[in-house]
């Protein structure tokens, strides 16, 4: 199998992971971390339902790794991610020696692997990860601008619904 059909196979289950998190009411935001072409973890967004501001996929997915394989340093894994890294998550992939990082859509907002700044390749630090962006674009911005599309209208109904009760 080529790069390109592995990172798209990966990808593809982490929009998996994303949909559980869509699923349950969380940004849809999927995880999934191999070693040796085998998954050694997968994760998604558990803010909401935990109430820590921490429980990025990203984060879990790394936290579930290190256990998985016994140590802190993940170097031989790739991270696949449906949304670019945040700062957060990024400094935990720097930290855990990612060797590569492959995501689907950008974070014009917050993306901290290429968008607003690259942390991830960043030469100062003592490790650097190799980026690899767009992989299942579509796809991955689709589950998050539905996700987000829906909760505004939720809201918008919510709101509605209590003004004509007053």
């Amino acid at each position: 199998m080529e790069q390109l059909e592995k990172d798209e196979f990966y990808m593809e289950l982490a929009l998996k992971e994303a949909q559980k998190a869509a699923d349950i009411g969380e940004v849809p935001i999927g995880a999934v971390l191999v070693k040796d072409d085998q998954v050694i973890a997968r994760a998604h967004n558990l803010r909401e339902v935990e109430k820590r501001a921490i429980a990025h996929a990203e984060i879990l997915a790394i936290d579930e790794a290190c256990k998985a394989i016994g140590a802190w340093r993940l170097e031989g894994t790739s991270l696949y991610v449906t949304l670019e890294p945040c700062a957060m998550c990024a400094g935990a992939i720097v930290l855990s020696r990612v060797e590569r990082v492959v995501y689907g859509a950008k974070d014009p907002k917050g993306g901290c692997a290429g968008t607003l700044m690259n942390l991830l390749e960043e030469d100062r630090f003592n490790h650097q990860c190799e980026v690899v962006s767009g992989i299942k674009e579509e796809v991955c911005k689709e589950i998050l601008s539905s996700f987000f599309k829906e909760l505004r209208s939720r809201k918008r109904k919510e709101k509605e619904a209590g003004e004509t009760s007053e």
